[in-house]
C-alpha cells in the first residue's frame, strides 16, 4: 500500500513553509487546531518580526497575537510561543534541540511535533501520528491502537525506520486529498483493491472523482 501510495503523491512532504528547525517548531506548533494554509499565511510576518528564539523571548505579547490571530485560540497559542521560545533561550542557547527527549521537555510539545521537527529539519526519521495519519492507520489494518503514541510504535514496527517520515507525509497526503474523515473517495482511490475500508465512502468512480481535492484544505 504504502509502495503505491508513494507514486500517487511522489511530491509528498512537509506543507508548512520553513526554512531552519526553529521556523518549523514554531509553525508546528501554530497547526493545532487550524490548517497548515493558514499558518503559512501568517509565518512570513511573525519570522520577519521575530527571526530567532530570542527575539520571540522578548516579544510584545499584543503584537503576537494580532499576527497570528488568523489561526484561531491565538492567545493560548501565544502563551505556548513566548514560553517556547523563553524555554529554548534558557536551555538551549536559542537553539532547537535535535533529540526526542529534549524536544518533548519544551512547552508545548509533544511527540507529533517532536517528530515532525526532527524528520523534516534533522533528518531524524520519525513517526508523525496526526488525525489524518491515525485514521488511515486504522482503515487500512496497519494497527487498531487509537492513542497516538501507541500507533506510532505499532506502524513504526512495520516499516523500515529510514522510511518513517516520508511514509508519514505519503499517509497525510493520501488523508488530506482523498480518504477524507467523513466520505473517503474509495472509487478514486489507488490502494482500493488492497484497502479493508474499502466501501465506507463512496466507491462509484465518477463521484468519488470529484470528492479528491488537490491540496491541503484552506
Amino acid at each position: 500500500m504504502y509502495r503505491v501510495l508513494a507514486e500517487r503523491y511522489p511530491d509528498a512532504r512537509a506543507e508548512l513553509d520553513f526554512t531552519d528547525a526553529y521556523q518549523l517548531l514554531v509553525a508546528t506548533v501554530l497547526s493545532a487546531q487550524t490548517t497548515d494554509v493558514r499558518v503559512n499565511g501568517v509565518t512570513p510576518t511573525l519570522f520577519a518580526r521575530f527571526p530567532d528564539a530570542a527575539a520571540l523571548a522578548g516579544a510584545d505579547r499584543t503584537e503576537v497575537e494580532t499576527i497570528i490571530q488568523p489561526t484561531g485560540f491565538f492567545r493560548a497559542k501565544t502563551d505556548s510561543l513566548l514560553r517556547l521560545a523563553a524555554a529554548l533561550v534558557e536551555r538551549y542557547d536559542g537553539e532547537v534541540p535535535g533529540r526526542l527527549k529534549d524536544l518533548v521537555t519544551l512547552p508545548g510539545v509533544g511527540r507529533k511535533t517532536a517528530n515532525v521537527v526532527l524528520g523534516n529539519a534533522f533528518d531524524v526519521p520519525g513517526i508523525t501520528v496526526d488525525t489524518h495519519f491515525g485514521r488511515l492507520a486504522r482503515r487500512f489494518g496497519w494497527t487498531a491502537e487509537e492513542d497516538p503514541v501507541k500507533v506510532e510504535h505499532a506502524v513504526g514496527g512495520l516499516f523500515p525506520r529510514k522510511e518513517w517520515t516520508q511514509l508519514s507525509h505519503v499517509v497525510i497526503f493520501h488523508g488530506r486529498r482523498t480518504c477524507h474523515a467523513r466520505t473517503p473517495a474509495c472509487g478514486a482511490c489507488p490502494v482500493a483493491r488492497l484497502c479493508p475500508s474499502y466501501g465506507i465512502g463512496e466507491t462509484d468512480p465518477a463521484r468519488a472523482e470529484k470528492l479528491l481535492r488537490t491540496g491541503p484544505r484552506p
